[in-house]
């Protein structure tokens, strides 16, 4: 039931991401990616904090001034940033199948900078789901967009990020972590709406219902995504992280009218399928591991 309940959340902040990042690319064909980002950042910002103040959790933590919280804020903004860049240059399935390189780029950083043990079969998935990677962003074929590199560099961005979440050992909760890196991203999001030199535009009522949305969706993703690690065995519910492929096909297919090829479709399933294979072994290792423990 706990797998079950962890899963659901799970999918629900998948299909939140997805939901946001449709938002960020329809903004972005009215307004800068600037203005976008800052208008939803300011929203989600103020939220958090009105959700802090009615949980009475404190706004201010020692822990804010540690280096690692610092660093993994750093990496927020440089990810959230070249996303949202991307999202408005290149279409949201390729965006998307990108980001779900993200958990072979966390196992394999966890092996090299935190000594978790990786067997050589992890070591050949996460090799292969590189190579999803590669075929998707087709680097020097006919059919490559530089501006793909932009996702790229975002994933690795996002990351570090959850490499550095792993790497914490602070009293800090997961709104609190949230607060402090939209505490960040919402000053380089004005610098990116200001830096270009693209006049600012007066959004209409449409387009203020569609900000608005954006801020309860990205709330509603980042809630839905800290009560999911709060529940059953963690291996099996980061596999349905990959549910947001998924669901970006599905709106990018209905909503923005797009039509992945067969490259980018194939790239986006070795992805997948390495990163469910690299999710499945640590959770089987570290079974494994406890029970030996157990037996000692």
């Amino acid at each position: 039931m706990e797998n079950l309940r962890g899963a659901a959340f799970m999918v629900l902040a998948m299909f939140c991401f997805a939901l946001l990042d449709t938002t960020i690319k329809v903004l972005s064909q009215s307004m800068s990616v600037g203005q976008a980002l800052a208008l939803i950042s300011i929203g989600i910002l103020a939220l958090l904090l009105g959700w802090s103040l009615v949980q009475r959790i404190p706004l201010w933590q020692t822990d804010y001034r540690n280096p690692r919280v610092i660093l993994r804020s750093l990496c927020e903004v440089v990810g959230t940033c070249l996303i949202s860049l991307a999202l408005s240059l290149v279409p949201l399935t390729t965006v998307s199948a990108v980001i779900q390189a993200t958990p072979l780029v966390v196992a394999m950083g966890a092996g090299l900078f935190l000594g978790q043990s990786i067997g050589w079969r992890r070591w050949i998935a996460i090799i292969v789901g590189f190579g999803g990677v590669l075929l998707i962003i087709r680097p020097g074929l006919d059919g490559f967009n530089p501006a793909t590199l932009l996702a790229v560099a975002g994933m690795l961005a996002l990351a570090s990020r959850d490499l550095l979440t792993r790497a914490l050992h602070v009293t800090l909760s997961g709104v609190q972590l949230g607060i402090h890196a939209f505490a960040f991203v919402l000053p380089a999001s004005l610098v990116l709406m200001i830096a270009p030199g693209e006049p600012l535009v007066q959004p209409d009522a449409g387009t203020w219902a569609l900000v608005l949305a954006g801020v309860f969706i990205g709330v509603m993703s980042y809630l839905s995504i800290i009560a999911a690690t709060r529940f059953g065995n963690a291996g099996v519910i980061s596999s349905f992280r990959y549910s947001r492929m998924i669901f970006a096909l599905a709106i990018g297919f209905v909503v923005l009218g797009e039509r992945p090829d067969a490259a980018t479709l194939a790239g986006a399933a070795i992805i997948i399928t390495s990163g469910i294979f690299t999710l499945w072994r640590e959770a089987r290792m570290r079974r494994a591991s406890l029970v030996a423990e157990a037996t000692i």
